[in-house]
């Protein structure tokens, strides 16, 4: 049986099966990436809900996996060399699950860089540009009487949805046949964007149908659709 005893999070949320992946998260866009991932990889994992709602991600025992306070983060008893380690930033989990489990992404070189651009692309400006949309449209940033940081991001959230529409031109995936951790890392977001922040006529989501047709497809996945509800809410 796997030890855990090395990491104080596994105090405030103890493993029943200490041998599996540990996921510490919640069901926000950064958070359904990993268990959309593991229930694509059906790798066995625990899941445990971090309440961000009641702050439990800056509570010790999270802050010595993730010193950033965000989910989600993951223990891997199984780790390099047979030794758990601990990760956090859902984007680098990404990565050590597909290279992992060789899934996920492509084994060519090219290929492989090519996914990981994409997976980069939306680490770095689809996730805070969306976010900061849902602020200032939905919560505490429209009661701004200027409205030109919403336009301003509204503007560049529609630029970088026309990006991911001419990637998706002629192609199923972003990895053209390929269902891959660029995908995975991407829809979340996408569905956010126009569910939860309401945001759909906003940005003129419609007027993009690659990538509404992506996002159908993706959302048709059972492991995507499991993925989603995960960790159950208490």
């Amino acid at each position: 049986m796997a030890d855990l005893s090395a990491f104080p999070i596994a105090t405030r949320w103890p493993a029943r099966h200490p041998d599996q992946i540990q996921l510490y998260s919640a069901t926000t866009p950064n958070g359904v990436k990993i268990s959309i991932a593991l229930e694509e990889l059906g790798l066995p994992y625990e899941p445990h809900l971090v309440n961000i709602g009641k702050n439990e991600s800056w509570t010790p025992e999270f802050l010595s996996l993730n010193p950033n306070g965000k989910i989600p983060a993951i223990i891997d008893p199984n780790g390099p060399d047979g030794k758990p380690i601990g990760l956090f930033e859902s984007g680098a989990i990404l990565l050590y699950l597909a290279e992992k489990t060789g899934l996920l992404m492509p084994v060519d070189a090219a290929r492989r860089y090519e996914t990981i651009q994409w997976v980069f692309f939306q680490m770095a400006s689809v996730g805070p540009m969306f976010g900061q949309v849902g602020f200032f449209h939905k919560f505490a940033g429209r009661e701004i009487a200027d409205k030109r940081p919403l336009e301003r991001y509204r503007d560049e959230s529609r630029r970088l949805i026309g990006v991911l529409d001419g990637r998706l031109k002629g192609r199923r995936w972003i990895m053209d046949n390929d269902f891959t951790i660029a995908d995975i890392s991407l829809l979340g977001w996408v569905r956010n964007l126009i569910g939860f922040y309401e945001a759909r006529e906003l940005v003129g989501f419609d007027d993009f149908a690659n990538v509404g047709a992506w996002l159908e497809r993706g959302l048709a996945r059972p492991a995507v659709q499991k993925g989603l509800t995960i960790p159950a809410k208490g």
